[in-house]
């Protein structure tokens, strides 16, 4: 599996569960109020809810002429609990799978008899490449002589010479 795939697998169903959250806490909420919570679409929240709807998950009553309040049902309850804990294993996935790909990378920087990186970037993947070096022995410095680690989105680049490989991590 790579990181892509867990990364999207965890975002679609991550939208589900922090839209029923989201609902538990403020059933009376509108898809408006919702979407701005979230960050994303009005046309987003309501296309999610609709499904929710559909396949039972949760049911709406109207409680004033323009106001709704979104219920979640036994079954989106299990929903939830099962989105969380496959939201919990794909966030482990993913952290073992970085792990994994800064292990090698660390590899790759030790026997070039390298003590110190310069590393490039923020976030959870550059913060996971940190505290392993750290873990490992080696220190991340500002020095631009360094093995440059850069750290774009999910992907890890080193600029170290490689023989038989990519050098995307």
């Amino acid at each position: 599996m790579n990181i892509e795939s867990i990364a999207k697998t965890s975002a679609k169903s991550s939208r589900d569960l922090v839209i029923l959250e989201q609902i538990e806490r403020e059933p009376e909420m509108t898809q408006a109020s919702l979407a701005a919570q979230i960050g994303v679409a009005v046309g987003t929240v309501n296309w999610h809810l609709k499904r929710l709807i559909e396949k039972g998950y949760v049911k709406v009553r109207r409680i004033e002429r323009r106001k709704l309040r979104y219920i979640i049902t036994p079954e989106g309850l299990a929903l939830r609990a099962r989105l969380m804990v496959g939201f919990i294993h794909s966030s482990l996935d993913l952290y073992r799978l970085v792990r994994d790909r800064s292990m090698k990378a660390i590899e790759k920087i030790k026997n070039n008899g390298h003590a110190s990186v310069h590393l490039i970037g923020e976030g959870d993947i550059a913060e996971i490449f940190r505290l392993t070096c750290l873990e490992q022995g080696i220190q991340i410095s500002e020095d631009e002589n360094a093995p440059t680690m850069k750290v774009i989105g999910l992907k890890i680049f080193s600029n170290l010479e490689v023989t038989d490989e990519d050098d995307n991590i």
